[in-house]
């Protein structure tokens, strides 16, 4: 199934989506509390309303926002090593990785609050002149447990989305002498959508026991980027298997893959890359990101006044 979020006349409203026409469930049902009844409780919900829907908007009548518009939590990770190997390429270091890259799935913590819908304008951060965007896919949890087992993990991911990981460049460089984890670089938006699709849906996208979708990235109707989940070098089920480590996973948290190598404008400053780098996002670009068996969404760039200044402080 392909569950929907959407806001129309009767304010927000969740569905599953079919063919053109979202078949809604029962007004103030959030797609969350859905969520909280698990991978049948969830079944049984669109199965209730194919059956007998109680609005059928298409979906040129609504407005789509993100599936989980307020998730419980955001870890993106970095589950595609060519992506930092291309990031270190791109800023002038050795594409080796350290042994740490090897051993332990990387993630950080993203920022609920800025969640953006699938064709909602994305702001640039404050006082950024370098806004980049990052094609990545999102699993969701459908099952509460922790200290999970790879196979266990796996099977507690309830469907799949698009995620877009907003990242000011400048902010996040210079923040990275902090040696802190990830700050305002990253917090200015995180796109999800434009559906939560559940895993028997992709089930004939897998190549031995691999997700196996295509991924384009678009920026201004030029292709920036093309890649395939099934290049993970970490898998979702290791990923959610190493958070879950003495830590409750919650239904509704979401993990992102971390970016399909070359689908960034950062990776695009190494020369060796086919595509040169264009530039980073303005006000106005239109950036574009398909996956397949997952949909598609299209953002507007709109520029963010400047940040409000903070006192000057002098070294001792």
């Amino acid at each position: 199934m392909r569950w929907v979020t959407y806001r129309s006349d009767d304010g927000e409203r969740s569905g599953v989506l079919h063919g053109e026409v979202i078949h809604a469930a029962a007004p103030g049902t959030t797609l969350l509390e859905l969520i909280r009844l698990g991978p049948d409780g969830l079944r049984e919900a669109g199965e209730r309303a194919l059956e007998a829907p109680l609005a059928t908007p298409r979906l040129d009548q609504v407005t789509l926002m993100a599936p989980i518009p307020r998730p419980p939590s955001i870890r993106d990770s970095l589950c595609f090593l060519d992506h930092m190997r291309n990031c270190r390429a791109a800023t002038g270091r050795s594409r080796e990785l350290e042994d740490a890259w090897y051993r332990i799935p990387a993630f950080y913590f993203a920022c609920p609050s800025t969640v953006l819908g699938p064709y909602d304008d994305a702001p640039t951060a404050p006082g950024s002149v370098c806004q980049d965007f990052e094609l990545e896919v999102a699993a969701v949890i459908g099952t509460p447990g922790a200290d999970l087992s790879v196979v266990e993990a796996e099977q507690a991911i309830i469907g799949y989305t698009i995620f877009n990981d907003w990242s000011a460049r400048d902010l996040q460089a210079a923040e990275g002498v902090l040696a802190i984890g990830q700050g305002k670089g990253k917090d200015s938006g995180v796109t999800l959508g434009p559906y939560l699709v559940t895993p028997d849906e992709l089930e004939p996208y897998r190549r031995n026991g691999k997700l196996s979708l295509h991924a384009t990235a678009i920026v201004n109707d030029v292709i920036i980027g093309i890649g395939s989940t099934e290049a993970m070098d970490w898998s979702f089920g290791e990923i959610i298997s190493y958070a879950s480590r003495g830590v409750p996973l919650t239904p509704g948290d979401v993990f992102g893959s971390g970016t399909v190598p070359t689908c960034t404008l950062l990776e695009h400053l190494d020369p060796t890359l086919p595509q040169p780098f264009p530039g980073w996002l303005r006000d106005g670009d239109v950036v574009t990101l398909q996956v397949q068996g997952l949909g598609e969404v299209r953002q507007t760039v709109r520029a963010s006044a400047p940040p409000l200044p903070l006192p000057e402080r002098r070294r001792p």
